[in-house]
């Protein structure tokens, strides 16, 4: 039952709702019950002082006739007399502890107060019933008669002689007010806290439905119907973003999984061809007997296709460690301007060959700190492709500088360059240009040089730009046009692959993914 997340969201939402009311209704209450009191005592002080000044001037008048302790008790009974109030009762009591006058009876604590036999309340038992003391005014509630009073006791002893002022209010009214308000409160809350259980339920329901709309039609997802995408009905709100995000996912999962797809193709479609030629030559060779150099002829043909074989699957299994993050640098301390030297000395015989002038010009020392044979890699494959698409008698020239925190190997042939619709896909995996279309658009482009350009696999640019990146360089080709292309590897001066570990999954950046497209 509390597996579900509407349900966990219910008893969560009531749980804080509950932990609001009841401090909240309890503070209200006790606010009212502060504010009763304050409003009861305030009142009680001003009729005090009301019924001491009438009672001083009534004194004052009954002086002029009377003697002082007759006076004194006739301006009390004429000011009781005076202040005749339902809600509020009066008592004036003298120095002795005797009762002068009060405007109606008091019975004793327990009485009833249609009881008009018993004795009434003396006037020293009422002031030791009020916690009264001179020069401070204290409220006390008293229940007399089966009546709840708030009192107070005012003395004065200003004049002579010195007399108390007993005032008694009536609360019934009030503890019928907040008996109200404590039942209202105690069903309320309840109540409350129910119809609002029950609209947060609903309301969890409804904001969920998206949710279960998701996890339902991401159920019946699989590798067969990934085209389909989750409804995004608010892209600025959470769910809208939950949406959105999840089908960035299923575009990612979907370019991935296509791309393994062309990957595998493109693959199978490389290692066929020397395979195929290699068993042809094999069959060619076993249909019937020949002569040692015919023999001789087909094992050249089958070595030169094995050659070719092993370096594919050679480049395929590079790049697959580095899509998984598990091919190990070995950074060391060396010189690119000497790496760049020996490079150029061992594509020289290459570029002989074909009639290809190879030049290099040198610069300052350049020490650098990265793995010595990824960057060889990264150079020969990029002179092994100047190689292969220069036309013979052109040129190569190979260049190292500084450019700020970076260096830069630069290599510059004068080939028939690449089409401006190829330029974005060269870094591609298995892209070739078209030897037809290549050679078509520059007639200077011979078939000895458009054959050797076909004979690779299309992963040498590839690999040559995981290099850069796992060193946090980059590879970029700068420009090419009828009169050359000119391909840049940057790689920081600063030695920074110095600082990552050799683990296989730091030492190398997360390699960007590179689309597998066909020939």
């Amino acid at each position: 039952m509390l597996d579900s997340v509407r349900l966990r969201l219910t008893m969560w939402y009531t749980g804080v709702l509950f932990l609001a009311l009841v401090p909240l209704s309890v503070g209200g209450y006790w606010l009212v019950v502060r504010s009763m009191q304050q409003r009861t005592f305030d009142q009680l002080v001003e009729s005090s002082k009301g019924f001491l000044a009438t009672l001083q001037v009534e004194y004052k008048n009954q002086l002029k006739e009377k003697t002082d302790p007759e006076a004194l008790h006739a301006a009390a009974v004429q000011t009781a007399t005076e202040f005749r109030l339902w809600y509020q009762r009066f008592a004036v009591v003298d120095a002795s502890g005797n009762v002068l006058a009060q405007n109606k009876p008091l019975p004793w604590p327990g009485q009833s107060a249609q009881d008009a036999a018993l004795p009434e309340v003396p006037g020293r038992v009422l002031l030791q019933l009020i916690a009264g003391t001179a020069g401070a005014l204290r409220m006390q509630d008293l229940v007399l008669g089966g009546e709840h009073f708030r009192a107070i006791v005012w003395q004065d002893e200003s004049g002579s002689p010195a007399i108390s002022i007993v005032t008694l209010r009536s609360v019934e009214a009030e503890r019928l007010l907040l008996a109200h308000i404590r039942k209202t409160l105690y069903w309320s809350i309840p109540i409350m806290l129910v119809i609002c259980s029950v609209g947060g339920y609903f309301l969890a329901r409804k904001s969920l439905a998206p949710v279960v709309a998701m996890s339902e039609q991401a159920a019946h997802m699989g590798a067969q119907n990934l085209r389909e995408r989750l409804p995004v009905l608010n892209a600025r709100d959470e769910l809208g973003h939950l949406a959105s995000t999840f089908n960035d996912l299923l575009e990612r999962l979907t370019r991935s999984l296509e791309q393994q797809r062309r990957f595998m193709a493109d693959a199978s479609h490389e290692l066929r061809s020397p395979v195929s030629i290699i068993r042809g030559e094999a069959e060619v060779a076993l249909s019937r007997a020949r002569q040692p150099e015919e023999y001789r002829e087909s094992l050249a043909i089958t070595l030169d296709q094995a050659r070719r074989l092993s370096q594919i699957v050679d480049d395929l299994f590079t790049l697959a460690r580095a899509d998984a993050g598990q091919y190990p640098l070995c950074p060391r301390d060396f010189y690119l301007e000497e790496l760049a030297v020996e490079c150029v000395r061992a594509a020289r015989t290459m570029a002989a060959a074909r009639g290809i002038t190879l030049s290099y010009e040198p610069d300052a020392e350049m020490p650098i700190h990265g793995d010595e044979a990824l960057v060889r890699r990264l150079t020969m494959n990029l002179l092994d492709n100047a190689i292969k698409y220069t036309p013979e008698g052109g040129k190569i020239n190979v260049a190292c500088q500084r450019a700020g925190s970076e260096y830069s190997l630069t290599v510059r042939d004068s080939g028939p360059g690449i089409p401006a619709e190829a330029q974005e896909k060269i870094f591609e995996r298995f892209f070739r240009l078209d030897p037809a279309r290549t050679q078509n658009r520059h007639p200077l482009r011979t078939a000895e040089t458009a054959a050797a350009a076909t004979t690779g696999a299309g992963l040498g640019l590839a690999i040559a730009r995981w290099i850069a990146e796992a060193h946090h360089g980059r590879l970029v080709l700068l420009h090419s046009d009828a009169s050359g292309s000119t391909f840049a590897a940057f790689l920081p001066a600063n030695g920074a692959a110095a600082a990552e570990p050799t683990d296989a999954a730091q030492t190398k950046p997360e390699i960007p993914e590179l689309n597998l497209r066909g020939h």
